[in-house]
């Protein structure tokens, strides 16, 4: 494509709206300043090429108006000089002129259209410029937060799984805690039923010992 069909295409754009279907902005931007820079220094040479022609046929556009008012002057003089024939010729190359000053004031219009036209794209470049610079920090910025943000999430994340894992062990040592219980409720269960009758046995046993003592006492008192 060529700077004058690209420009032209800048022309008819919206910058705002290429931004914001692009699937990477930023790297967008980039391409784009770098293209647009790229290109400036030969819009600027195009243009100034553009608006010299302009002035070289606005220049032949008035010196063609000059020539023909020049062989209008010589007609009258020459017609107050009594010399018919020789205000004829004035007059005939007056009209040949006139011709060449139509054909010249066409070319002029057309340059003045296409320098108007390049200065307009010239002035839209430096304008997308500037506005991609802008753009661009500001989107830069906004692409810093995001990562951090980025980073924060996939630290959530982490607590999430931590957490996640806390609640496996809490699962886990009720699981343990259960096992133990149960244990020991078998322990008890295995030792079966406890003897009464041998533990009452113990307690009278206990008590015939002290009637003993009890009765030896009572001899040693008595002196026997």
């Amino acid at each position: 494509m060529g700077v004058l069909a690209r420009f032209r295409d800048i022309m008819s754009s919206n910058i705002n709206a290429l931004l914001d279907k692009a699937e990477d902005p930023e790297k967008m931007i980039d391409q784009y300043l770098r293209n647009l820079n790229a290109d400036l220094g030969k819009v600027k040479a195009e243009t100034a090429s553009i608006m010299a022609e302009e002035t070289r046929a606005k220049r032949a556009v008035d010196e063609g108006k000059a020539e023909v008012e020049k062989m209008q002057t010589y007609a009258i003089k020459a017609l107050e000089a009594d010399n018919e024939a020789d205000a004829k010729k004035f007059l005939e190359k007056k009209t040949a002129l006139t011709a060449d000053a139509i054909e010249l004031q066409a070319s002029y219009e057309l340059a003045s259209v296409n320098a108007e036209q390049m200065k307009q794209m010239h002035t839209k470049l430096v304008a997308d410029i500037t506005e991609l610079e802008s753009r661009r920090s500001i989107l830069k910025g906004k692409a810093s937060v995001a990562k951090t943000q980025d980073r924060l999430n996939k630290i959530g994340s982490s607590i999430t799984g931590a957490n996640n894992s806390m609640s496996a062990f809490d699962k886990m040592e009720d699981k343990v805690n259960k096992s133990l219980d149960e244990a020991k409720a078998m322990a008890e269960l295995n030792r079966g039923p406890e003897d009464d009758v041998n533990d009452l046995a113990a307690k009278y046993d206990e008590r015939s010992n002290v009637d003993d003592e009890l009765a030896e006492l009572k001899k040693q008192l008595k002196g026997e």
